[in-house]
């Protein structure tokens, strides 16, 4: 784990200081770390119940939306603008979040029996998940350089497709792969 923890430092790091004096990457970091331990400890309980799914995302949301603040600095009518659509589409995240979270489950539920069918089936569910995450994400973009600024936009998208690079490899470092446990 500690081998992780400072490979993710170290991408951190990179990824803020070109934009961020040092004191303000460091803040950026431990909130980061944050929303990984979450996930983490998440993926560590196979009986989660809805609220507490529920918690989570709030939670993740809520330090993941103080990150983007912090990142992305506009005012006025843009910040305005922003703001809304990203609450809209913070909304729709949730909700695919949730579909993750299903596919997860059903992926645990049935990891000692997987058949065929049902392994193609996931596979499908989760491949389709991805796709429309992406374009989530995309439409989104598109939307905020009208209304805020192709910078925010820009912005926006690559903090975005980090953070979601962020929880899918904490998942798949989180399960078994498919036949390796007996």
């Amino acid at each position: 784990m500690g081998y992780y923890l400072i490979d993710f430092r170290k991408s951190i790091k990179t990824l803020f200081s070109r934009t961020q004096n040092l004191k303000n990457t460091i803040i950026i970091m431990k909130k980061l770390l944050i929303l990984c331990a979450v996930f983490i400890s998440t993926a560590a309980f196979s009986q989660t119940n809805k609220e507490d799914v529920d918690m989570i995302q709030a939670l993740y949301g809520k330090e993941k939306k103080a990150i983007v603040a912090e990142f992305i600095e506009l005012e006025g009518a843009q910040k305005d603008a922003f703001w809304t659509l990203y609450d809209e589409y913070e909304a729709k995240r949730k909700d695919l979040g949730k579909k993750r979270y299903s596919i997860l489950e059903s992926y645990a539920k049935n990891y000692a029996t997987l058949d065929d069918a049902t392994t193609s089936d996931l596979i499908k569910q989760i491949s389709s998940l991805g796709m429309e995450t992406d374009k989530l994400i995309i439409t989104y973009h598109k939307k905020l350089e009208k209304a805020a600024s192709v910078k925010a936009a820009a912005q926006f998208f690559q903090l975005e497709v980090y953070f979601l690079d962020i929880v899918r490899i904490t998942i798949l470092e989180n399960i078994p792969f498919i036949g390796e446990l007996k």
